[in-house]
This record gives structure tokens, sequence and C-alpha cells, in this order.
């Protein structure tokens, strides 16, 4: 990794290494379908096989604008920061190189409390980049301001989602707010799906504080709350409708193992 260049690290693990492949696979999990402008959207980062149609789901029925915040946990544990942004360079994936929106990046991180500069988090994490053959495939030109957010308290990720907002204004940017999450991990899919929909309901009511309380209050195992909570403040400051939930599966779907199952939920806050 060096300072202008993010290479791929999971390209031929999570998703296909070959451009062409790539780009075929990606079109296939996104049906032609009518596109709704949004505010923010929540989608699984698990390997294609898995959760690719979900978030083709999602991402074919949006319109995707020139400007993407993509907010993902820390699954790797590296890193110093809880805001831990990449402000400068491109993220590099099989057939693309898609910059970084470095005016709006540096403006995060200047104006942010707790954000920084924090090239080590995104290292190895899978969850930003795993998104960025959906986007691209959106819009080719897709500029992206990616963060990978650990240890964020309820009122951190509120504030985060408000203070994004604001400064979107301020830029005079029109933004997706893309949450990377995956749902309850390493469950009976039986039991995945019932706590999944505890975890989803307070998401569905546009209610950000109530996700993280009753994510934390009842130790369920959705990676990415905290982004999907600082996504849900965002599109609440920018006064957007209720969301909706646009597709739900389980790793059991995919391969008919339903002993130990992840969960996966597409979300899409209409503008």
């Amino acid at each position: 990794m060096t300072d202008a260049i993010r290479p791929a690290a999971v390209a031929g693990r999570f998703y296909p290494n070959e451009a062409n492949e790539l780009e075929r696979q990606v079109r296939e999990f996104m049906p032609e379908t009518a596109k709704q402008s949004a505010v923010g959207i929540m989608v699984p980062h698990a390997g294609y096989v898995y959760s690719g149609e979900i978030a083709g789901q999602v991402f074919a029925g949006v319109e995707v604008p020139d400007t993407a915040i993509i907010l993902c946990p820390n699954h790797t544990g590296r890193g110093s920061s809880r805001i831990a942004v990449l402000d400068t360079g491109v993220f590099r994936i099989p057939g693309a190189e898609i910059p970084i929106d470095e005016e709006l990046a540096a403006a995060i991180v200047r104006t942010v409390p707790g954000a920084a500069v924090d090239p080590e988090a995104h290292r190895e994490e899978h969850a930003i980049e795993v998104e960025l053959p959906f986007l691209v495939a959106r819009n080719p030109r897709i500029r992206i301001v990616p963060i990978v957010l650990s240890g964020l308290s309820e009122a951190d990720a509120i504030e985060l989602g408000t203070a994004l907002h604001q400064l979107s204004v301020a830029h005079d940017r029109e933004v997706l707010v893309v949450a990377s999450s995956d749902m309850s991990h390493y469950l009976p899919d039986e039991v995945c799906r019932r706590i999944d929909e505890v975890a989803l309901a307070p998401l569905l009511r546009f209610d950000p504080e109530g996700l993280y309380r009753t994510v934390r209050d009842q130790q369920i195992s959705m990676c990415g709350y905290i982004p999907a909570t600082a996504m849900l403040s965002f599109a609440r400051a920018a006064g957007a409708k209720v969301p909706e939930l646009k597709g739900y599966a389980t790793s059991g779907d995919a391969f008919g193992d339903r002993a130990r199952v992840v969960g996966y939920a597409g979300v899409v806050v209409p503008r």
C-alpha cells in the first residue's frame, strides 16, 4: 500500500480477480429495475457467493451520485483511530481505480472530532472494497470517502452522521452514504433470522439511537451497527424518508447449510 494506491486486498477471494468476470458477475447481481434517489443504504460485505445478490438488489435500485461516503466496521483490528479516514489517492480493484474525494475527506479529518488519517486501518479491510465494484458499475465517475469505524459510542455515531451531512452541504456534494454491514453471525438459521428481525426493527423505524441500543443491549453480532447508526443519523439530518428493506438472506440460502449462518440485509433510505 502506497500513499497513492490502496491495492485490492480480497480480489480472488471475496469476488473475482479478473476484471471482465467481475464486471459480468456484478451486472448479473443487479436486475433491471426502477431507480430511486437515496440518501443512504445498508449493504452486506461478505463474499459475493453469499451476499452479492442482496447487495445487487440495493445498488440496482438506487441512483448513485458522484460522491459516496462509505462507512464500515474494523474487522482487522489494525489502525489506531476510531474514525479512520483515507484522504488521498485511489482504491484499486480489478479493472478500475476509484479516486478519493480528497477535498471532502480532508474536511472530515479537519473538523470531525476523533477523525484521523489512518491508512493502517484500511490495509486489509474488506468491507469497503467489496462495495466498490457495484458503485463503479452504477456510476463510473464515482469518488469516495472511505471511513473505518470502531469503538464509537451512541452519541459519537449520531454526531458523526450529523457532521457528515453538514460537511456534504457545506461542500455542495450530493452524497450517498453507504453503511457496509452484515447481520448476525454464526447462528442456526432460524435463530439468525429471528434475531435479525429484532435488529432491523428500529432501523426500519428510522431510529438510529434504537438501533445502536438494541444491538448493544441484546449483544447482537451485527458487525456494522455503528456505520448503520451513523448512516441513519446522516439521513435523518438530510430529511430523508423512512428506510425500506429491499432484501434479506442468510449464508444458508447459498449452499443449504443452515446450522451456522450469517445474515445479510439490504436497506435503502429514500431521499
